[in-house]
């Protein structure tokens, strides 16, 4: 398998680097991450949950958060959590819900086209990369299929992040029946907005099947996932990827009324992009109680007035008692977030980051880099996975607060970039994804401050360099 080369602007595949600096500088502004303080004391309002008769009595309500405490082994973090979280994020809290791990692009594909192949009402797609591929294949020759059965398919697929992708791949697509959409394309001829708008891309991996079973995380749909990421693999360097390296990822797979949420989530972008009006569908059918898991929904977009998954991220990450389990494969933390994590540490708390070892943006990670000092003196502790290319966006906290998604740990998931992400309360699932971690960790290298002190020039001097585009990273 062969790797594109891709510019780290969000995954960009290559374009000069100067030019698109320069373009960005010109056409964008600064912007800046809110300030989040949640109020430690502060008494959470009553939760509201939702089912799948709509809003729960707050006896039934009371008795779910319980319940998720009980697991939590007595950790407060829900109620402290929740206190802020009720505040900033619009989407409900939903119960009866079924969370099921994915791991890896190989088991990924597999759910998903099994599902694509079950769709009776409609097929609705939105992703960043799709590759004109042996897998991207599949999945047209899946969804055309489908189309041909009556099956409405719509695709949302980002204009930089299918650059490379030929135009011939989409236009069989849409000659089948198939309605795409390309979201804020380069082109400004092509821009269906009042303004041409490149900097803001849709980073979101989302499939929902009729309405009743959603697929989201950091999967994007390439060949470079097919691989499974446990097998032995040479690390071949720090910063690099050569071309039989795996790649490490992980989704989710949903079912439940937490997927009408994400299903408003999908609708609302074909809507921003003034995608062509849309034929009567059951796109929220009855909701069904399938398990026990209570999941929320949340999507960000530059149009907000801050990423709720940055505020969330940062509440639960304040309110933690004894754990912060983070993956993640974009690392070049704002000055609040690095403050968190150092703060956790430092009251005790037990915060392990897993990073790359190596990967396809070398700016972003030297940039990441630049902090491990800062981290490793207040006791934060680092590890770097080896063997493959870390692609996962995970989060596991005090056992019973976890999210799986689309966003990296940097300035451009927080403040350019259209997020997926979903957050799973419960040790259930949160036993799933520590299992995951506990994986990742074996197969990872410990970065201590010792030997970080010790590094040479070179990456210091990569450090410093990397550090000055972050925010465009």
């Amino acid at each position: 398998m062969t790797l594109t080369p891709r510019f780290p602007w969000p995954r960009l595949r290559w374009m000069p680097a100067a030019g698109v600096v320069l373009l960005l500088f010109t056409l964008v502004g600064c912007k800046s991450l809110p300030r989040v303080v949640p109020d430690q004391q502060r008494r959470p309002p009553p939760v509201k949950l939702e089912g799948t008769q709509g809003p729960l009595s707050a006896e039934r309500s009371r008795a779910i958060l319980e319940r998720l405490r009980a697991e939590g082994q007595g950790t407060d973090v829900l109620s402290r959590h929740l206190a802020l979280e009720e505040a900033v994020v619009g989407s409900p809290l939903t119960a009866g819900n079924q969370a099921v791990l994915l791991e890896d692009g190989a088991a990924t594909y597999e759910a998903m086209l099994a599902a694509i192949a079950a769709a009776k009402d409609h097929i609705h797609l939105e992703t960043y990369i799709l590759d004109d591929d042996e897998v991207g294949q599949r999945f047209a020759d899946a969804l055309i299929a489908k189309r041909q059965q009556g099956v409405q398919v719509l695709l949302i697929h980002d204009s930089v992040g299918t650059l490379n992708t030929p135009v011939e791949f989409f236009q069989r697509l849409t000659d089948s029946g198939i309605q795409v959409l390309e979201f804020n394309p380069i082109n400004p001829a092509q821009t269906r907005q009042k303004e041409w708008v490149l900097n803001e891309r849709d980073h979101r991996k989302l499939l929902i099947v009729d309405g009743r079973v959603a697929f989201l995380g950091g999967i994007n749909i390439s060949g470079v996932y097919s691989s499974g990421s446990f097998a032995s693999a040479s690390s071949g360097g720090p910063a690099g990827g050569g071309d039989n390296t795996p790649w490490r990822d992980t989704h989710v797979q949903l079912r439940g009324p937490v997927v009408a949420e994400f299903q408003k989530l999908f609708l609302q972008t074909w809507a921003a992009q003034n995608g062509a009006p849309l034929d009567e569908r059951a796109y929220y059918p009855t909701p069904e109680r399938v398990g026990r898991d209570v999941v929320r929904a949340i999507g960000s977009s530059p149009q907000d007035a801050y990423s709720t998954i940055y505020a969330t991220l940062l509440s639960a990450i304040q309110s933690a008692e004894s754990t912060v389990y983070l993956t993640n494969a974009y690392f070049a933390p704002d000055p609040q977030l690095l403050a968190a994590l150092s703060d956790a540490a430092q009251r005790g708390v037990d915060v392990k980051l897993i990073l790359p070892g190596k990967t396809d943006s070398w700016l972003v990670f030297h940039a990441g880099r630049h902090y491990y000092t800062q981290l490793l003196r207040a006791g934060v502790k680092i590890y770097e996975r080896q063997g493959v290319i870390l692609h996962t966006k995970t989060g596991s906290i005090d056992g019973v607060w976890s999210t799986v998604g689309s966003t990296n740990l940097d300035w451009r998931s927080f403040l350019h970039n259209y997020e997926l992400n979903a957050v799973v309360l419960g040790g259930e699932f949160a036993s799933q994804l520590q299992r995951l971690f506990d994986a990742d960790l074996a197969a990872s290298r410990q970065v201590t401050l010792e030997e970080w002190r010790r590094r040479g020039v070179g990456p210091r001097v990569k450090e410093f360099f990397a550090r000055a585009w972050e925010y465009w990273l």
